[in-house]
């Protein structure tokens, strides 16, 4: 039996019996590994674990060199593949993972890491909840986003609503306008629109043609468009035509080596769901220890991991949450986690923001995560803690990422939209060119004097999670990934009719922007 095995061995016993190595205790069960049979030692750490009032997620390094000193006080020998039975085991074996034969090396090891921080909006946040606050925010928002419409050749010359509303009957003109009220009946949509100065209603009749009254159906609230209108007797503007602010098609930047971004999110450590198997045996891919020949060939090509948000489970998020957290502390959730992140090898970047679920406030955007709750991860290895959402640049490829949670208000709003396949809502989104334009709805936005989630920069990578599912497609040169997530169903995801995709991780060679999907589930 090789090396390799014996490690192998002795880690799916560990899993099997319900536990998980640290970073430490791996290392010395593949220093045993080279000489001896480390197996021995995990089952005898194991029996030692099931005869104690503690159970611990993780078996640490310090208890495993405690066992170790009392097989070799006994006279106990590290048996090798060659020297002899091993001590049996009642421990329940799990189904080996399939492994590469050949010797596992690195390429993004001896690759420079190129990481930079384009925007992240931590530093830049502000509190208030007067009327005032809110105004601001707003009318950033519609400046921010005129602009950006304006940027079009067949909106740059719009009028105002009020320039609007003077017109005279029959006159034809286009209009920027926020949507403040939106109403169906039957094949009619009416619309309140308004900009700075004023506000009006506008019809969308039931003889319009099918293609405006589906970009109207799929207007979201508060969301800033521009309409071609006719001018009625009255106020009232009838709608031709509603022009999105849309992104153009584009070139994307691409890596000059074929370094890879793993793109994942929602691990919700802390949870009775949290599907740690599948998560252990992502950790001990990206070290080149488990898949097929084709797996570790990606695997040795990884230098980035990226994490849109929800780390740990939290608490108190939905209601009868606690009925399903394995651990009831936020604190010892993140240390949990920090257990977990730091085995990721120390030469890939490792990049997070938070999400809902996280330690930090809930309304959007959202400062990094605190450093008393990332304290454990970052003494052990260095992590880009970031805002949500953020844009950062990996390799010359520019990634937004945002946890998502307004994919919720886009699903449940917007005809034809399911969890099923977010990338159709992130798409929708995109083509708004805001991360969050409704308030009031699920996805609670703090208000401050700029609105940091107007999408000025269109990206390469488009990264999202929060529904759970993985979804992704390439729109106008951007693409678009959800990246799904490491949790089951819970009962308040049944509830909603989310059925997750968990333990499934997009993979995009950053040269070529091409998506591979790994699969530990």
């Amino acid at each position: 039996m090789s090396e390799t095995e014996r490690l192998k061995q002795a880690v799916n016993s560990a899993i099997a019996a319900g536990y998980q190595l640290d970073k430490g205790a791996f290392e010395l069960l593949t220093m045993v590994a080279t000489t001896g049979n480390p197996l021995e030692i995990v089952n005898k750490a194991i029996r030692k674990l099931h005869d104690s009032s503690e159970r611990p997620f993780f078996i640490e390094r310090s208890f495993l060199e405690q066992v170790l000193k009392e097989i070799e006080s006994v006279g106990g020998v590290m048996t090798n593949e060659h020297g002899g039975s091993n001590e049996n085991t009642t421990s329940p074996q799990i189904s080996q993972v399939t492994e590469g034969k050949t010797l596992f090396y690195s390429y993004a090891k001896d690759i420079d890491s190129d990481v930079k921080i384009l925007e992240d909006p931590s530093t830049k946040l502000r509190s208030g909840g007067a009327i005032e606050d809110f105004l601001e925010y707003f009318h950033d928002r519609f400046k921010r986003m005129e602009k950006i419409l304006r940027q079009r050749i067949d909106v740059k010359n719009a009028a105002s609503v009020m320039d609007a509303l003077r017109a005279q009957p029959s006159a034809k003109l286009k209009i920027i306008g926020m949507i403040t009220e939106k109403r169906e009946s039957k094949r009619r949509i009416i619309l309140t629109v308004e900009d700075l100065q004023t506000s009006v209603t506008v019809l969308v009749p039931q003889n319009a043609p099918e293609e405006v009254q589906k970009k109207a159906r799929m207007l979201l609230l508060d969301q800033v468009v521009c309409m071609a209108v006719i001018k009625t007797r009255s106020t009232l503007l009838i709608v031709e035509d509603i022009i999105l602010p849309e992104i153009g098609q584009r070139s994307q930047h691409r890596a000059a080596v074929p370094a890879y971004a793993v793109l994942t999110s929602d691990i919700h450590v802390g949870s009775m769901k949290f599907q740690r198997e599948a998560f252990n045996r992502f950790i001990l891919w990206l070290n080149g220890k488990h898949g097929n020949e084709r797996m570790r060939e990606m695997a040795s090509h990884v230098k980035y991991v990226l994490i849109a948000g929800d780390i740990v489970d939290g608490v108190g998020i939905y209601p009868n949450q606690v009925r399903e957290l394995a651990l009831k502390d936020v604190h010892k959730q993140y240390h949990l986690a920090a257990k977990y992140i730091e085995q990721i090898p120390d030469y890939i970047e490792v990049v997070v923001i938070p999400g809902n679920h996280d330690a930090t406030r809930k309304a959007a955007p959202q400062p990094a995560i605190a450093d008393a709750f990332l304290e454990t991860l970052q003494e052990s290895r260095k992590v880009y803690s970031l805002g949500n959402p953020c844009l950062v640049s990996i390799h010359n490829v520019e990634v937004l990422m945002d946890h998502g949670r307004s994919l919720d208000d886009v699903i449940s709003t917007v005809p034809g939209m399911s969890h099923n396949n977010p990338e159709r809502a992130m798409r929708l989104l995109l083509q708004g060119r805001h991360l969050a334009p409704v308030y009031g709805g699920k996805t609670m936005l703090a208000p401050g004097n700029r609105d940091f989630l107007v999408i000025e920069h269109i990206p390469d990578i488009f990264h999202s999670g929060h529904v759970h599912t993985l979804g992704y497609t390439n729109y106008r040169g951007v693409l678009l990934v959800n990246s799904g997530g490491w949790q089951t169903q819970t009962e308040y995801m049944r509830r909603l009719g989310l059925v997750p995709t968990p333990g499934r991780v997009p993979v995009i060679n950053l040269q070529t922007l091409e998506v591979n999907v790994a699969a530990f589930d």
